[in-house]
């Protein structure tokens, strides 16, 4: 049985790579702590916050978030899409994922607010009803994604396929449409 922790709150800790596998979080926050060295082996956050947290490099490839929000978190080279698929909600604000892949997850609902984003992979996921609200999607990959009724209109840097990638009613800004026409290297002024 897994260690639980209910409605707690940890502040500025440093985790070492072992230190929260087999354990369970509910309703707990999360302030400036570090978990860049974590291994994480079946761990679950359950309605969890994380607030100007490291996550840089840390393997989560045995978590369960079920209704967990970052604000403000390092959170770069982190692999999302080996996490468990049940119930799997995340929310990120003012975070940095530059090079994370969410591969083949099912993220319908998800939002992004002013993150940066480069170089993450989207390929094969459902961003279905994803809000992208100001973010910089530069070289990310959102091939074979499927993205409708995505919220697109307020980033930027993104170039996606529409060939390779299902939008339907995805939204985009007239700024923005010059990212779906990369491909065709024309010059949108």
């Amino acid at each position: 049985m897994p260690d639980y922790n209910l409605d707690l709150q940890y502040n500025d800790i440093t985790y070492g790579i072992e230190e929260v596998n087999f354990k369970e979080y509910e309703s707990c926050v999360f302030n400036n702590c570090d978990f860049s060295q974590c291994n994480f082996i079946a761990v679950t956050f359950i309605d969890c916050s994380f607030n100007n947290c490291n996550f840089n490099n840390s393997k989560i490839n045995h978590v369960a978030l079920r209704t967990v929000s970052f604000n403000n978190c390092k959170i770069k080279d982190v692999n999302f899409s080996m996490c468990d698929k049940l119930i799997f909600e995340i929310h990120f604000k003012d975070c940095v994922l530059d090079f994370s892949k969410f591969y083949t997850l099912k993220m319908k609902g998800t939002t992004f607010t002013n993150c940066r984003l480069i170089a993450v992979d989207f390929m094969s996921t459902d961003l279905t009803e994803v809000l992208f609200n100001n973010c910089d999607l530069y070289r990310s990959e959102f091939e074979k994604a499927i993205a409708n009724k995505a919220d697109f209109r307020t980033s930027y840097n993104y170039s996606i396929d529409p060939m390779k990638t299902k939008l339907k009613k995805a939204q985009f800004s007239l700024e923005g449409l010059k990212g779906l026409l990369t491909k065709y290297d024309i010059v949108v002024q």
